[in-house]
């Protein structure tokens, strides 16, 4: 087992990073451009965001690489070049991490599918090999392979990484809730279903990530854990990242409705932790100067075993 491993079985409560989308827009990425083409045109920029992360008290810093697979380069005639942009994604968040924090390689999927004959899976498993080699070379520790659908796909991912890396491998998917009220991805997984399929394929940390709030996250975490109460959880959930010293004041000077929000929030993830959800996360829009003091508030007074926990406030979306 590799570092990550190591760390959750300490007990510890890991603090990710946040939005990459967002910043990368903010510091001038065009709509249709390549984020992950930064690693190599814009590195200074790159760079700032992730330092941005680890200088707020981050645990855990992701690679700018989601989209990084051959595949998804090749719209942008960038498919020769997947290893050079994953390598320098992997060298960028480990420079901002530095020796004392977790850098994950951020994989996603290829938006092709072995049902629908778009793709083969001896195709699928070579780009993941790229990739996670790429990922590896460039000093991360992890390969967080996420926003999956399909357990074929995810199934390729994984023995990809493990058979041709030392990366510890945590693997999400993301979920949407049926008519009927029970959450499914697109492809028609089921939570238990992917608990116990992306676990027996070897992945170290399993869970789920985009398109729910905190609570639609409790309700998926606990179907996983009827599945598999062992396996470490990893949760990137759509969440808005705030300061909790700038909610509006009403005329009495106490919080108005987005200090309501923000217990209610608060609840959320206490309930989450309480569901033993192993890696766990915020999402989309999350700010740098939010992971340090919002998850210190979220936690402060809250007692229990948090065995195999950790946790995170991001952003998965490319994204967001």
């Amino acid at each position: 087992m590799g570092r990550l491993v190591d760390e959750i079985r300490k007990g510890r409560v890991l603090v990710s990073d946040g939005a990459w989308g967002t910043f990368l827009h903010a510091k001038g990425m065009k709509p249709g451009e390549c984020p992950e083409e930064w690693n190599l045109s814009h590195r200074r920029d790159v760079m700032d965001i992730a330092r941005s992360y680890a200088d707020t008290g981050a645990d855990m810093i992701e690679t700018n690489s989601f989209g990084a697979n051959r595949i998804k380069l090749r719209h942008y005639g960038l498919d020769r070049k997947a290893a050079d942009i994953n390598k320098a994604a992997a060298q960028i968040s480990r420079e901002a991490a530095g020796n004392d924090r977790i850098v994950l390689g951020s994989i996603g999927p290829t938006g092709k599918f072995i049902i629908t004959g778009d793709v083969s899976e001896d195709e699928l498993y070579d780009v993941f090999r790229e990739q996670a080699a790429a990922l590896e070379r460039g000093g991360a520790d992890a390969a967080c392979i996420e926003t999956l659908s399909a357990l074929d796909e995810a199934i390729c991912a994984i023995r990809a990484v493990k058979e041709n890396t030392d990366l510890d491998v945590a693997c999400t998917f993301t979920f949407d809730k049926t008519a009927d009220g029970s959450y499914k991805t697109m492809m028609g997984v089921s939570p238990a279903e992917m608990a116990v399929k992306v676990a027996e394929a070897g992945a170290d940390v399993i869970g789920t990530n985009c398109g729910n709030g905190m609570a639609g996250m409790i309700e998926i975490v606990r179907e996983i854990r009827k599945a598999d109460n062992k396996t470490p959880v990893l949760v990137h959930a759509t969440v808005d990242c705030f300061r909790a010293d700038r909610f509006p004041r009403d005329a009495g000077g106490h919080g108005g409705a987005h200090a309501g929000a923000y217990k209610s929030r608060r609840e959320h993830h206490r309930r989450m932790l309480r569901n033993h959800a192993g890696p766990y996360s915020g999402h989309c829009g999350c700010r740098s100067a939010t992971v340090g003091t919002a998850w210190n508030r979220l936690i402060s007074g809250f007692s229990m075993d948090i065995l195999n926990t950790c946790v995170s406030l991001s952003d998965r979306s490319g994204r967001g």
